[in-house]
């Protein structure tokens, strides 16, 4: 990803905690690459104010503020991926404008721009580049366990939800581990992970039959070199919209361990509220249930997403799900991470004391 690479955000009316994972996301983990976040609705405030974190970074109301900071943006980034992932068609003077600025574009988008006659010709015309962050290669194989031959400990992130902190959660250890002296590879296998590592597969774009292939293929990538590979979640077993993507990923991944991620908030599966999520000991247990047959992946800590609780509830319920699991808990942003660095790293080295540990 180029050094010089700096973002406008596009976010328009949706700039906020959960409606912007992308732009949140960047601007958690790359911040030196945002320049401003465009929305009207929140034009005058900065990050800081709408999210808690992000400093200064401006929001402002037009394409033509958005270009005025110095430096400028190099590019337009696409910071909200809806359910669907369509793009607003209100958004396309916007983006267009954008082209014609001379700005690169780059989307998490399930409508690709590269395939847009209208967006193309602006682009070709101006001689800028659009990205589809979601475009998956076209020779993906079906997975078949190759990744069994792999020597790296293997760690999945689950959800009892989508948008629950699956990516967060690996993120978060992953700059622990490597405190820790790990060599560990992050495999981003969503629009917004692959932004911020700088490659993966959106396993969400994949036809179903490659779904697995895809998580097999990058697995077997970051295991090169890597003592433990942190593969990012997508969906959950219990959503009846996102589940095959999640299934997908423990076919394929076939992690040697998973973390799981809740919200205590949160008691409904997101636009199910028929749903009820179940205690976190059940949800374990179907995990347990469904890696056994292929290769036996125990949850070894639980991953909380607290940013909606006071101080003290969210102590509480850090406590809570360790009483009823008896697994390692935090919320890493809110909290140290070192709970679940520790029971992967514990995992890891009790792995690899094994006989044949890399069939294990």
């Amino acid at each position: 990803m180029p050094s010089e690479l700096r973002f406008l955000i596009l976010v328009e009316g949706q700039f906020g905690p959960l409606t912007s994972k992308t732009a949140n996301s960047c601007i958690r983990y790359t911040p030196d690459r945002v320049v401003a976040v465009l929305d009207s609705r929140r034009a005058g405030k900065t990050a800081q104010d709408i999210l808690g974190f992000g400093g200064a970074i401006p929001v402002v109301a037009t394409l033509e503020e958005g270009l005025r900071p110095s430096p400028p943006p190099t590019a337009l980034l696409i910071g909200v991926a809806p359910q669907g992932g369509r793009l607003p068609k209100e958004w396309r003077a916007t983006i267009l404008g954008a082209i014609d600025e001379g700005l690169d574009v780059w989307s998490g988008l399930h409508t690709f721009l590269t395939h847009d006659a209208e967006f193309v010709d602006h682009a070709t015309r101006r001689g800028v580049t659009l990205h589809d962050l979601r475009l998956p290669p076209n020779d993906l194989p079906v997975s078949s366990g190759r990744v069994r031959s792999v020597d790296a400990t293997v760690v999945l992130t689950v959800g009892t939800d989508c948008n629950i902190g699956k990516m967060t959660a690996a993120l978060q250890v992953r700059d622990g581990l490597r405190r820790q002296g790990r060599a560990v590879r992050f495999a981003g296998t969503g629009q917004t992970g692959i932004l911020i590592e700088g490659w993966g597969i959106a396993v969400d774009a994949v036809i179903a039959d490659f779904i697995g292939g895809a998580a097999e293929h990058l697995v077997l990538e970051a295991a090169k070199g890597a003592d433990i590979v942190l593969v990012e979640g997508q969906g959950s077993l219990l959503h009846p919209g996102y589940s095959g993507v999640t299934l997908g990923l423990l076919h394929g991944a076939l992690p040697h361990a998973l973390v799981l991620c809740a919200q205590p908030s949160r008691e409904h599966i997101t636009n199910n509220p028929w749903i009820k999520i179940p205690p976190l000991s059940d949800v374990i247990t179907l995990h347990d249930i469904l890696t056994r047959p292929l290769r036996h992946a125990p949850v070894i800590a639980v991953c909380l997403n607290t940013y909606d609780l006071g101080e003290r509830a969210a102590r509480d319920a850090v406590a809570r799900a360790h009483d009823d699991t008896g697994l390692p808990a935090t919320d890493p942003v809110r909290f140290d991470p070192a709970p679940i660095v520790d029971a992967i790293d514990t995992f890891h080295r009790a792995r690899n004391t094994t006989p044949h540990a890399a069939l294990a």
